[in-house]
């Protein structure tokens, strides 16, 4: 895999050098077998953390699913602008779009998260989705909920909240629904590596494109 490797984020020599020579190392450090291994490489440059790779969790194929929703166009949803300025915006044709500041006067009225608001007044659209969220527990709660009850599914979740609060509960949860999911274990998680895991993706995806 490492010899076809390019980086549509690398736009100039000394950075697809960077790119290769890091990829070089944590592939040799974590392996390189499958598309899998390809999002925990991606994560453990982003976070600078090898341990990282100990704690992300695949579950229905994630990568394939990914690449099937990035070739019909499908909408990428994030919790928050910080992802949202993250992700890759060439080399595919995804709308990308944050649940936050979308449902604000339902969170004031019910007392609850603005992303958790954003997901509920979003919840039309998520079916055949990417949702992609790397800091907010409440709104993969909610979405989780949303699965559970079968009113929404998307074709890929991220999940990977952060923090102390209700992070590890809702990975926990998220797994144990039916959805191609990336997801980690514990209270790590994050924008980098909500981002690392997506831009993964769409780099494959843009390499089989081109």
């Amino acid at each position: 895999m490492m010899k076809d490797y390019t980086d549509i984020g690398a736009t100039t020599p000394e950075a697809l050098e960077i790119s290769r020579k890091s990829r070089q190392l944590i592939s040799e450090l974590i392996g390189d077998r499958s598309l899998e291994d390809r999002i925990t490489q991606r994560c453990v440059i982003a976070t600078g953390d090898p341990s990282v790779a100990e704690i992300l969790r695949f579950q229905n194929d994630p990568f394939q699913a990914g690449l099937h929703a990035l070739e019909k166009g499908a909408h990428i949803y994030v919790d928050i602008k910080m992802v949202e300025a993250g992700v890759l915006k060439k080399s595919h044709n995804s709308p990308i779009e944050a649940f936050i500041g979308k449902g604000d006067s339902l969170a004031t009225a019910r007392g609850i998260t603005r992303t958790s608001a954003g997901v509920m007044a979003l919840e039309g659209e998520l079916t055949g989705s990417i949702v992609v969220i790397g800091n907010a527990p409440s709104a993969l709660l909610t979405l989780c909920e949303l699965m559970e009850s079968g009113k929404v599914l998307p074709d890929l979740v991220i999940g990977v909240p952060v923090g102390f609060v209700n992070a590890r509960e809702s990975k926990e949860r998220l797994r144990k629904i039916d959805v191609p999911s990336v997801s980690t274990a514990g209270t790590r998680g994050g924008t980098p590596i909500a981002v690392a895991a997506l831009n993964e993706i769409i780099n494959t995806y843009a390499r089989n494109h081109h």
